[in-house]
């Protein structure tokens, strides 16, 4: 898949002979559990430093907060008087007033049940949790969750400039733990077979050790590496190179390494909603779609982003309607009494 520098290529491609769904190459053979399992437990040693992505940058408007529940952990999110994320416990500490309905005046958050404002320095109870807005998410630490060593910052991929890239975030709830949807994205295997309205001609190149107790921590070579098409009609596809990394234990990171789009990224975030243990679990899926390209026409398409984004949201909904599935489904597997994954 090699590329001629300054010479982008037509990107796309004609099937001569179209396989068909059930002719594939069967790929449960190298879809190995301990390979996946082995991946899985090193991205969960690897420190997030207490970090939480609770969203999108752009769903907190100017004047009013925006609620979120992380870990069982009711919280609210707000702008202040600079335009920058603050963010703090969801109840007001006088008597519990849900601060997710309470306005923002001046950058400061007054309870609408008895007019306490809260800002960056807090009340008696109630103090500020740090954030962090990367331009495209939004982060909170929680220490009482994580227990983790605190980092300053959250751990960010490196992604596209931003002035030649174009993003979107799709979120989803799902019946299990942040790391069933880890264990999905981590067995790129299923792309063909799972999502065959998407993705043909899938083969994993490359793929890290099946050993639980290898410590190599470096996301460099602990990757999963695919040849893949994405399916725009039966015979018509775009084939391009992807690495898959778990840069921490909640997240999966996708680079395209060659073919259209190249150093675009699929940042896929599992973000818990209810505290460890629960007998009911829920994890939001927060999913950054961010795309760039070399051809001169991607500059028209970055004014148009407007109607970019809900496509580029619609294509990552259909693709999480049947992962999420799937990660509910090892959640029951792996939990059903009896019954060892």
């Amino acid at each position: 898949m090699s590329k001629q520098p300054g010479s982008p290529r037509f990107p796309l491609a004609l099937r001569k002979n179209p396989t068909s769904w059930e002719r594939q190459e069967p790929t449960w053979r190298g879809a190995r559990p301990a390979v996946i399992d082995a991946a899985l437990k090193r991205a969960q040693a690897r420190p997030s430093g207490n970090w939480y992505v609770v969203g999108a940058v752009a769903e907190v408007p100017r004047q009013e907060p925006l609620g979120r529940t992380v870990a069982g952990r009711e919280l609210v999110i707000w702008r202040d008087a600079r335009g920058d994320l603050a963010a703090g416990p969801g109840a007001c500490p006088h008597l519990g007033a849900p601060l997710k309905d309470s306005p923002v005046r001046c950058g400061t958050l007054v309870c609408h049940w008895h007019g306490l404002a809260l800002g960056a320095q807090g009340q008696p109870g109630w103090r500020t949790l740090p954030v962090h807005d990367d331009g495209v998410l939004m982060w909170v630490r929680l220490d009482g969750v994580g227990e983790e060593q605190p980092l300053d910052r959250p751990v960010i991929p490196p992604r596209p400039d931003p002035a030649r890239s174009v993003h979107a975030v799709y979120t989803g709830v799902g019946r299990c733990e942040p790391e069933d949807v880890v264990a999905n994205r981590l067995d790129p295997w299923h792309g063909a077979w799972f999502h065959p309205y998407s993705f043909v001609d899938l083969q994993v190149t490359g793929s890290p050790p099946g050993d639980a107790t290898d410590t190599d921590t470096d996301t460099d070579t602990d990757a999963f590496v695919v040849e893949v098409s994405f399916r725009l009609t039966s015979r018509l596809v775009v084939p391009v190179r992807a690495v898959f990394t778990a840069p921490e234990p909640r997240t999966v990171v996708m680079l395209i390494t060659d073919g259209e789009g190249r150093d675009s990224v699929v940042e896929t975030h599992a973000t818990p909603l209810t505290p460890e243990g629960h007998h009911a679990p829920r994890t939001a899926v927060v999913e950054a779609v961010i795309a760039t390209s070399e051809r001169p026409g991607f500059a028209l398409a970055r004014h148009a982003s407007f109607a970019l984004r809900p496509l580029m949201r619609a294509v990552a909904g259909r693709l999480w309607r049947d992962d999420l599935a799937y990660a509910e489904r090892r959640w029951t597997l792996r939990t059903r009494q009896n019954l060892r994954y």
